[in-house]
């Protein structure tokens, strides 16, 4: 068994233009200061990280790793989720979407997915060059906006959607094939990757390509009311990454699953800070260490109550404590006694002959 990596924190909602959110270098000050080990990077914020200078230079790569270690830091991942959003929009969140591209794509879907696929390539390179193994990232959506099926979904709609879902994301896994990194999607709603059913669909479409992994944030399955220690036993050897964030379930009388438009707080599912909300943390450390999972455990702060800078000093104490620092021997092995192979025989009775 191996012990897992962390505490890391997921700098997308904490990267903003003010110190210290605003370079590298003074959110890792901060980070380093609260005790995270590791820092997961928005690849797309162009305040904390050059992607482009990334994927060519091997140089700048060292320069940033080495000031992160300086402070006891490391790059855990890039996350690339904004950046694979755009891989797949469905026309009716266009608008929306046009704020992850540059602004001279606006109101041009297309080039704004080849942009997207470009800079996913870039991705891999840069991750390749950072020494990383793992980057995250969103699916993107064709059939979102058809999850519910009424009016009554038309006969191979799902199957196109995902056809095309595979179409596009074929050369970015194979890109990240030529850069020995695993492409890990986070499984979340509003991606057509959102459940193990949806990722087995997708998984297939790609040939179970090898480059293809999940990212694991357990706050998304409560909110879709999903088993989240089941997920682990079924779906372990293909999870590389996970978010520690937590959620909770309240429905009322007037509002459940989909929460009646409401905005965070008055939701009957929202995200909480780390040990605030109802997810079995305990038992998904426990899983991990089960399984092996030998990556980082990466705290990402959303929550609609919490201060985000207690969230985060809080969030620190509650991943090291659920750490589970796995063990190297046996814990009855004080009582064993060893035995040769002829001993071993006669313990089963099986060194004496049985007449019929």
């Amino acid at each position: 068994m191996k012990t897992l990596k962390g505490p890391s924190l997921h700098l997308a909602q904490f990267s903003r233009d003010e110190p210290p959110f605003n370079t590298l270098e003074s959110i890792a000050d901060w980070a380093a200061e609260l005790g995270f080990k590791g820092l997961q990077v928005p690849a797309w914020d162009a305040r904390l990280f050059d992607l482009e200078l990334a994927a060519q230079s091997m140089g700048y790569c060292q320069e940033i790793s080495g000031r992160l270690a300086a402070r006891g830091l490391q790059i855990s991942e890039l996350s690339t989720h904004l950046l694979g959003q755009l891989v797949a929009v469905h026309p009716a969140y266009d608008p929306l979407c046009d704020a992850f591209a540059p602004t001279a794509l606006a109101g041009q879907p297309a080039a704004r997915t080849d942009w997207a696929i470009a800079q996913m390539k870039l991705a891999a390179r840069a991750s390749r060059n950072l020494g990383l193994d793992d980057m995250g990232t969103f699916s993107g959506a064709l059939a979102w906006p058809y999850l519910f099926p009424f009016p009554q979904r038309p006969k191979g709609l799902v199957e196109a959607a995902f056809e095309e879902l595979a179409r596009r994301w074929r050369p970015i896994l194979d890109s990240c094939d030529e850069q020995g990194v695993n492409l890990c999607f986070e499984i979340h709603p509003a991606e057509d990757l959102h459940d193990g059913t949806s990722f087995e669909r997708f998984h297939a479409l790609v040939d179970e390509h090898a480059r293809c992994r999940m990212l694991f944030d357990p706050s998304h399955f409560v909110l879709q009311q999903l088993d989240y220690l089941a997920f682990l036993d079924l779906y372990h050897p293909l999870i590389r990454m996970f978010h520690v964030k937590d959620a909770e379930f309240n429905p009322t009388g007037r509002q459940g699953l989909y929460g009646g438009y409401s905005d965070w707080a008055e939701r009957a599912g929202r995200f909480r800070s780390l040990g605030d909300g109802q997810v079995d943390f305990k038992a998904i450390f426990s899983k991990l260490a089960q399984y092996d999972y030998a990556g980082w455990a990466t705290l990402e702060w959303e929550c609609c109550l919490k201060d985000q800078a207690v969230g985060a000093r809080e969030g620190v104490e509650f991943i090291n404590r659920h750490i589970i620092q796995v063990t190297g021997q046996v814990f009855d092995d004080f009582a064993g006694a060893p035995l040769d192979a002829g001993q071993i025989q006669r313990l089963l009775g099986l060194g004496t002959q049985v007449r019929a």
